[in-house]
């Protein structure tokens, strides 16, 4: 390593001890989100500049081991000894030091540069934990640092040992003693290696592995030149020892002795025998009887919270977007350029982007209830529903990351040892609302359930909904499919934290960044491509001569306009001047009174054009200052609206009629004999079509084909327009909602659950069953609420 180069740190530990705050806390934004080369595990690492010197962190996988016995194991292990970093803090959690050193007598073995980091030091003062710093450095080889990541206490020192430890390069010079047997053993292997000469990794971990008949090592032995009498004569030691030793258990066996002394000559201090906070929230939070409708309250307030408040914002950049679109309308002349920027691109993207803020919250309220820890026990609360369907409890992990998102969702399946759990798992996750599909559900429960806890209560059933398919098909797959003894639950609880706000703001900015940044790419292409399909073919054969109709509409006004005029015995060129100037008063009055209203995010003012004589209260003050010619002015004022009113209707049919005649009506059209029973429309079997590449796409799709066919010059956020078609209703929109909920998740998802599951069957079992149930639910559903009458 270079004096004044960069650093690289690998940060590994258990789940749960705290790493991940303490990555977040030292690099800030500074991150890089990816995965590793050739699996889907993420990748993590952050920049920060300390002292000078440039660190760069890895987040490694939390694991509790490195047997390389999971994928995330496997790749914790191969950035250690592949990618040679300059130093690994080993995160400890110092409430649960006994289990956590497991790990850390495993990465000695790899005679790397090691800093302890001993975390949650603060959980571990609160159980009157203390513990001899000096001792544990003398029996682990490691610079020890006590620290709080949480609160960046002891971040300033870890760091300057990090680079203190990192300039040394020197390995802590500390293994575990395997037994007279085993040590004699692993000597003959290290010698054979020594001899081969061509080995690149620590020789005595490769002949520990090697003894472990560890697949992953073997297979990195056979790359190397002259192996092939070291990898015989491990067989041949394996085959002699056998009978004397359990070589399954028996390196665990002694690593764990080797925590176990190191936790007791270093604990200066036992634990008090006292109940602590986490143990009396517990009490109630995982109570065999309430803990389940505490849960559910829980998630039914995240739900309330997200809606509610974030629909405020939601409503101003719903108005923003529309200037913007009335804006371009007024700038770009009339043409394809404008319709493809304004109904296309604008419409298209800002539909979606609009639910920006309801996005941040959800993953603010679940980013929350994660970093508290109380998901660790809802996971604990859900095993007794998990385990009645034949699921094991460790299934809620991945099933709950599907609220966030489905591929990692799937790919969170990987934790269940048994094949049947995982497969069970990953065909039921797509039942799991994901974040793309809230923005759709909010859509149509605004629409036809104003009302906020109204809509609240339409969204958190169809969640619960989902979660009630999910424990049913689970229980059918477990019984036909992958019948077998579910195993037995066993899982760590955190103790509870306060979140820091800038682990929560970190996890939301995150998330709006992806957001953004597929609405800017592949939401604004697949815009793009509806608007196409919904404005084309440009040369359309009206059955009306629409241009004639407004001329002869406009004529029609222009006698009207007249006999009106001369029956208030309004004849001069002045008086008449005077009478136009009021009703543009009146027009300015009006559309300022519905700016505002808009955005206030109340309701916009009603002027009833055909009141008979009194002018509703918004025009009081210019009736003050006009007495004697304010009757003329509103008569002509009703007559212009009046005008617009007819010419609208005319607008609207021939929009109609041209976006029936292309080519996105004509896919509509093809499929909506499937579709019809549903209730549904060409429009919405489109938008289905379009939701199976990203469920995001369906708002983009409806919001595209109602601005291709609607006022350009007066556009209106996507719930108004869903609420003026004379088709859809509250049943239409609860069935859509349905079928949103069931039917296939996108097709990134569908591509990891073909790399998860190693083949295209199962892709193609979950896409024929989750169409054909969705298909059924929903025309039972749609055709029992029409019956009722709704």
């Amino acid at each position: 390593m270079a004096e004044k180069g960069q650093i690289r740190i690998a940060l590994a530990g258990n789940p749960n001890c705290g790493k991940t705050t303490m990555f977040n806390n030292i690099t800030g934004a500074k991150q890089h989100v990816g995965n590793y080369a050739g699996v889907t595990v993420e990748k993590k690492e952050g920049h920060t500049n300390f002292n000078g010197r440039d660190l760069l962190f890895i987040d490694l996988p939390g694991t509790y081991s490195l047997t390389a016995r999971s994928l995330d194991e496997l790749v914790a292990r191969n950035v250690i000894v592949n990618d040679n970093p300059d130093v690994i803090v080993n995160v400890l959690d110092a409430s649960n030091l006994e289990r956590n050193l497991y790990l850390a007598a495993q990465l000695l073995e790899l005679e790397k540069p090691m800093v302890i980091a001993l975390n949650m030091a603060d959980v571990a003062e609160e159980m009157g934990i203390k513990y001899d710093f000096k001792k544990m450095a003398e029996l682990t080889g490691a610079t020890i640092v006590s620290t709080v990541g949480r609160t960046n206490i002891g971040t300033k020192e870890l760091l300057e040992a990090t680079i203190s430890v990192a300039a040394s390069q020197k390995a802590p010079g500390v293994t575990v003693n395997y037994g007279d047997l085993l040590e004699g053993k692993i000597a003959e292997l290290v010698a054979a290696l020594e001899e081969a000469g061509t080995v690149t990794y620590p020789l005595r971990w490769i002949a520990i592995k090697l003894l472990e008949n560890d697949p992953d090592v073997v297979g990195k032995v056979k790359g190397f030149a002259n192996t092939e009498a070291v990898l015989q004569k491990a067989a041949a030691i394996r085959e002699e020892i056998k009978d004397q030793v359990d070589l399954d258990i028996v390196f665990q066996e002694y690593r764990h002795r080797y925590a176990v002394e190191v936790y007791n000559q270093s604990l200066t201090q036992a634990p008090k025998e006292i109940e602590t906070r986490s143990d009396r929230y517990d009490k109630i939070l995982t109570h065999r009887i309430w803990g389940l409708p505490i849960f559910m309250v829980v998630m039914y307030l995240l739900f309330a919270f997200v809606n509610i408040v974030g629909g405020i914002p939601q409503g101003w950049i719903e108005n923003g977007f529309a200037a913007l679109q009335a804006y371009v309308v007024q700038t770009i002349p009339e043409g394809q350029l404008q319709s493809l920027v304004s109904d296309g691109i604008i419409a298209g993207v800002g539909a979606v982007l609009s639910f920006l803020p309801l996005i941040l919250l959800l993953f603010l309220g679940i980013s929350f209830l994660e970093d508290t820890g109380y998901m660790a026990r809802a996971a604990f609360v859900i095993d007794r529903v998990m385990r009645a369907c034949g699921l094991h409890g460790k299934s809620f992990i991945p099933l709950l990351l599907g609220f966030g998102c489905s591929v990692p969702s799937v790919m969170g399946a990987r934790i269940l040892d048994n094949y049947k759990d995982r497969m069970v798992t990953i065909l039921i996750t797509p039942f799991m609302s994901c974040s793309a599909r809230l923005p759709v559900y909010i859509l149509f429960a605004n629409a036809f359930f104003p009302n906020g806890w109204d809509s609240t209560f339409v969204v958190f059933s169809v969640y619960f909904l989902g979660i009630i398919f999910g424990v049913i098909f689970a229980k059918i797959f477990r019984k036909f499919i992958f019948s077998g003894e579910a195993e037995p639950f066993v899982m760590e609880l955190p103790p509870y934290h306060l979140p820091t706000l800038k682990a929560t703001w970190l996890h939301m900015y995150e998330r709006a960044k992806l957001y953004i940044i597929k609405a800017g790419t592949f939401i604004m292409a697949a815009s793009i491509l509806i608007w196409f399909i919904t404005a084309y073919p440009m040369d359309v054969e009206y059955s009306k001569d629409y241009d004639a109709m407004k001329e002869q509409v406009a004529q029609a006004y222009e006698v009207k306009d007249a006999a009106t005029l001369a029956q208030f015995g309004i004849t001069a060129d002045d008086q008449k001047e005077a009478v136009d100037k009021i009703v543009e008063d009146m027009k300015s009055t009006v559309q300022d009174a519905t700016d505002a209203a808009k955005n206030a995010g109340e309701d916009e003012p009603e002027v009833a054009v055909e009141a008979d004589s009194v002018a509703p209260e918004l025009f009081n003050s210019i009736k003050d200052q006009n007495e004697k010619l304010f009757p003329a002015a509103w008569a002509m004022y009703k007559n212009s609206a009046n005008l617009d009113a007819e010419n609208d209707k005319i607008d609207k049919e021939q929009a109609a009629e041209k976006i029936e005649q292309s080519y996105a009506a004509s896919f509509g059209k093809a499929i909506n004999p499937v579709l019809e029973p549903l209730g549904f429309d060409w429009k919405m079997g489109l938008s289905l079509v379009a939701g199976l590449a990203a469920k995001e796409v369906v708002i983009s799709t409806l919001g595209t084909i109602y601005a291709v066919g609607g006022d350009d010059q007066n556009p209106a956020p996507l719930t108004e327009y869903l609420q003026n078609d004379p088709h859809f209703s509250p049943l239409i929109g609860l069935t859509m909602m349905l079928f949103i909920l069931i039917y296939p998740p996108c097709l990134a998802t569908l591509a990891v659950i073909k790399r998860e599951t190693g083949s295209w069957k199962w892709v193609a079992f979950m896409f024929f069953y989750e169409n054909a149930f969705a298909w059924i639910a929903c025309f039972i559903f749609y055709n029992i609420g029409k019956a009722l009458g709704y």
